[in-house]
């Protein structure tokens, strides 16, 4: 098979010739865009987990992992060769970025890339200073790439999370991207959890609109419109195909995206839009466009229902260490309720407090990975204990923060299967610094999919 990539650049408003963007495009500046566009999955595998002839007991166990068994005939040879595609696309950029010059990869080769990475790595995680949509919007949507790669090789949700988790983890944050900045706190828990609800919802809703005949309300306008904005390049492939008969594309992804590059050499950028296609194309044999059957529905216990997000308000009160006013916090959290007797989540809350001292306003900012115990686990009602570690920031800077551990108590209340109240009290205690605070807080929680079962 033959390979095709081509990638498109034009300024805001013009077209800019490929041959007008400075060298210094080729600085590292890799996005995982640039690696997952480089492999060409089989779109639409005739093996699914949903029409797997499963064991009668193998839910009994609902959080077993079969990726690395393939005990219900998953296409563990499909998987295999997609993860090694990627690794050999990424780690090849890596290996001849590392061959230019400096003053083109930004690179200090006196220092050495692999120094860089193990500084890097040793230094990490920590609380990114990332934009919202980057860290809400891009991240997931590479989740759910990476969950893809599973999904459409016949796994179950949960081992499709899993594995999106091992990729964005070991392969983007401590691999790649370790290379160019310290791994992100936020990005190793919302790439795998929101890209599951991204990946999942994105997968079914295409391979249900190809098994309806790909029409969309009757419309084969607005199917072929949605499967477009799903996946624009694959779409155009199968287009191609089917008007020669053959198979001139084999398959094909795509993505756009706004960089800011340098142009000229006093250091002037300016934003251009990126169009990157990658193509595979076939070896021209006769062409039948596959039939995509539905995918049927079954009672797995694990789904994207397990994810909660929560948005809620509290009181901290401070130690007098920090010589500052005791105020009201933002708060916000993003988890996995695994049953009503045990949740993990990410918390993250935030406040403009006081400076007794100066009198100024000075940046507050804690965020902890916690477990919960929930008692009277068969009411709405459930009491819980609660326990993790994390850190208290301030001014976003990194080198005005303390490590902290805190336990806690609290009652959820479940409003529906989709919406919970929760109520808690967590003390915060710094054995370096000797420091203990409290907060107090009440969040409303909203579970993905059908919610709690």
């Amino acid at each position: 098979m033959t390979s095709f990539s081509s990638t498109i650049y034009a300024q805001e408003n013009e077209i800019t010739p490929v041959s007008k963007v400075n060298a210094v495009n080729l600085q590292l500046a890799i996005t995982e865009a640039e690696i997952v566009a480089s492999y060409y999955p089989e779109k639409y595998p005739v093996t699914r987990w949903e029409n797997l002839d499963v064991k009668d007991d193998f839910y009994q166990s609902p959080y077993q992992i079969s990726l690395f068994t393939s005990e219900n005939s998953e296409d563990s040879a499909r998987l295999w060769s997609q993860t090694k595609s990627i690794f050999a696309y990424g780690f090849g950029v890596i290996g001849v970025i590392a061959l230019l010059p400096e003053d083109v990869s930004n690179w200090d080769k006196e220092e050495g890339i692999y120094n860089k990475w193990f500084e890097n790595v040793t230094a990490g995680p920590v609380w990114d200073r990332d934009t919202g949509p980057l860290n809400l919007i891009g991240h997931p949507y590479f989740g759910g790439v990476y969950y893809q790669v599973a999904r459409k090789s016949g796994y179950r949700q949960w081992d499709a999370f899993v594995y999106s988790t091992l990729m964005s983890t070991f392969y983007w944050e401590y691999g790649i991207e370790s290379f160019a900045e310290v791994p992100s706190i936020q990005d190793l828990v919302i790439t795998p959890v929101l890209g599951w609800a991204y990946g999942e919802w994105a997968f079914t809703t295409e391979m249900d609109i190809r098994a309806n005949g790909e029409t969309v309300l009757g419309s084969t306008f607005l199917g072929s419109t949605a499967l477009i904005l799903l996946d624009p390049v694959d779409s155009l492939s199968v287009g191609i195909n089917n008007l020669f008969g053959k198979e001139i594309i084999k398959a094909g992804t795509g993505y756009v995206r706004v960089k800011n590059v340098a142009i000229g050499k006093n250091g002037q950028t300016e934003n251009q839009i990126q169009v990157n296609i990658s193509l595979q194309l076939g070896d021209g044999s006769n062409y039948t466009p596959k039939r995509h059957d539905r995918v049927s529905r079954i009672k797995d216990p694990i789904d994207t229902s397990i994810i909660g997000v929560s948005y809620g308000f509290g009181q901290v009160l401070l130690d007098d260490y920090w010589q500052v006013q005791d105020d009201t916090v933002t708060e916000y959290s993003l988890g996995l309720y695994f049953s009503k007797k045990y949740s993990t989540r990410l918390s993250y809350s935030k406040a403009k407090v006081e400076d007794i001292v100066s009198g100024n306003e000075k940046s507050y900012e804690n965020y902890s990975l916690d477990g919960q115990y929930y008692f009277n686990d068969q009411h709405s009602l459930r009491p819980y204990l609660t326990s993790g570690f994390g850190e208290i920031m301030w001014e976003k800077d990194e080198s005005f923060k303390t490590f902290q551990v805190n336990v806690g108590t609290g009652i959820h209340c479940k409003i529906s299967n989709k919406f919970a109240l929760q109520v808690d009290w967590r003390h915060y205690y710094s054995t370096r610094q000797k420091t203990s605070e409290n907060n107090i807080a009440a969040r409303l929680v909203y579970l993905f999919g059908n919610g709690e079962r």
